[in-house]
């Protein structure tokens, strides 16, 4: 399991002779499958060329706070909202007071207060400097704010010094890295995600379908998963790739995940309709491609069963969530399907919009339980995923939530 495949990593690089070891830090990310963007300080630069890291990453090096062409094509607010981790290594003793006292003088101290994701620090500087007071302070301030730290190591230094202050080894950071997103949240449950979309035949040729693209949903297979939950994804068909660390089950019709989906929820705790199911099939299926003739084809329509509410209904001791993806009265569409399909919570998402729609990479929702209402802001499916985790286990821990109806 490659528990970084399809992460997004902001690799931040200070101005120290550690710097090298950048390197060798991209390379093994790529290797997990994480995407990475590395940004420079300007003393970064002076131990190791950009050229070098955009090669490896992949994607342009970000070095200037105030340059107008990068602000264009990735400005640093947008940078901080794109990553799922922000990793600093190596950090210097300059750089790690510049973010306790919060000075946005370069692009990465910029990025570094713009982002609300996890943030790991990796320090690097000669031994002396780290046993100072002020760095030893420094660091606890960062904790504080649960700032990840990792390292230093110990040993013979570029200076000729011997102590602690050398920049973790590249492999025991990405070791480390593995690890910050298993939350353990829901550790021993069991947990059924549908996702992608269903095709209903018409002919041995032709279906009806629709744009998901099963992005939503296999993020939150993921997501579960590093919460540490047995995960079965029922998936219609997509051309993406699956996650490595569920139990994948392919189906094409609405027919087929429905069965799928009451089998598995039979042994389930937690039930996550994420699938864009097909609501109308063809009443009967042509046995044969159906021949161009007539200007005009009529296609009698019959509705597919309700697969979150058949399950909702004959498992009631399951949590069971719905999505609503809607193109108008988002909130108050939402929380009529939430009651009318006895659902424990729903996540209510704009389809219409180009920039979170089906086939985006980012998204935006509202959370609706039966007593709150929360908006989630735009960002990365993988991001809003890890925030559907949360409140999924809050819930679970909280069964006074669960009493009332929803606001």
């Amino acid at each position: 399991m490659r528990s970084l495949a399809n992460k997004r990593i902001i690799l931040g690089i200070t101005g120290g002779i550690a710097a090298y070891k950048s390197a060798e830090i991209v390379r093994r990310l790529r290797d997990q499958g994480a995407e990475v963007r590395v940004v420079m300080t300007a003393g970064a630069c002076e131990f190791i060329r950009p050229l070098t890291l955009q090669a490896l990453s992949g994607n342009p090096v970000h070095t200037d706070l105030l340059d107008a062409e990068a602000e264009a094509a990735m400005g640093h607010i947008e940078l901080a909202r794109w990553a799922d981790l922000l990793l600093i290594a190596p950090a210097t003793a300059n750089f790690i007071a510049t973010m306790v006292h919060g000075t946005a003088d370069c692009l990465l101290s910029a990025v570094y207060l713009a982002t609300s994701t996890k943030v790991v620090v990796a320090p690097a500087m000669n031994q002396a400097m780290w046993s100072h007071a002020a760095s030893q302070q420094n660091i606890e301030a960062l904790k504080a704010r649960n700032t990840v730290i990792i390292g230093p190591d110990n040993g013979i230094q570029a200076c000729g010094d011997t102590g602690p202050g050398r920049l973790q080894q590249p492999e025991d950071i990405i070791t480390a890295l593995g690890g910050i997103f298993e939350s353990g949240l829901l550790q021993g449950m069991r947990v059924v995600v549908t996702a992608g979309p269903t095709r209903e035949a018409i002919d041995p040729v032709r279906y009806i379908s629709n744009h998901s693209s099963g992005k939503m949903g296999y993020a939150v297979a993921t997501a579960m998963a590093e919460a540490g939950a047995t995960v079965t994804l029922i998936s219609g068909p997509l051309s993406i790739a699956p996650p490595e660390n569920c139990d994948l089950i392919s189906v094409i019709s609405a027919e087929d995940m429905l069965q799928a989906s009451m089998n598995a929820a039979e042994q389930a705790d937690i039930f996550i309709s994420a699938a864009a199911v097909a609501d109308y099939r063809v009443k009967t299926i042509a046995p044969q491609k159906i021949k161009k003739q007539a200007e005009a084809l009529t296609l009698e329509l019959e509705r597919n069963p309700d697969i979150i509410s058949s399950v909702a209904s004959t498992y009631k001791l399951l949590y069971v969530v719905g999505f609503a993806a809607e193109t108008e009265n988002l909130e108050a569409y939402a929380k009529d399907k939430l009651v009318r399909k006895n659902l424990n919570a729903i996540i209510a998402n704009d389809v219409s919009r180009e920039d979170i729609g089906f086939n985006s990479e980012d998204n935006q929702a509202i959370w609706i339980d039966r007593q709150t209402s929360r908006q989630l802001g735009k960002k990365s499916k993988a991001q809003l995923a890890r925030e559907i985790v949360t409140l999924v286990a809050e819930n679970i821990a909280n069964p006074a939530l669960e009493t009332a109806e929803p606001q």
